[in-house]
């Protein structure tokens, strides 16, 4: 189970911190990621970490979203700055049972509840 938080309103320019808690054992072994969502689109790939840290990001944040994991709080987390309008969505975090990160939608096992960012122009 993925219970994610730290959504919010900010205006163009500022900075959020997503969480995603999970529960359970073999967190470690876990790839994770996060996927957004729009009004009217698809889920899209944001961010990913395969269990010994590497990550990988979609070219619409790279150098801007930063995501990290703390196993021993059995936490992911998407730290994000210099918020543009268009990241406005529900961002949704990932788990699968598999220690390779992938963006594809369709290999996650685990879905959080979501966690709504809106950014102001």
């Amino acid at each position: 189970q993925l219970q994610a938080s730290g959504g919010g309103l900010v205006q163009a320019g500022g900075s959020l911190r997503l969480s995603c808690a999970a529960s359970g054992r073999s967190f470690s072994n876990r790839a994770m990621a996060w996927f957004r969502q729009a009004p009217g689109k698809e889920r899209e790939f944001v961010a990913s970490i395969n269990w010994i840290g590497n990550t990988y990001y979609a070219d619409s944040v790279k150098g801007r979203f930063t995501m990290s994991r703390d196993n021993a709080k059995n936490t992911v987390y998407l730290q994000m700055n210099s918020l543009k309008p268009e990241d406005t969505a529900l961002y949704y975090c990932a788990g699968r049972e598999q220690l390779r990160a992938v963006i594809a939608v369709n290999a996650y096992d685990y879905w959080g509840q979501g966690t709504q960012v809106t950014v102001s122009s």
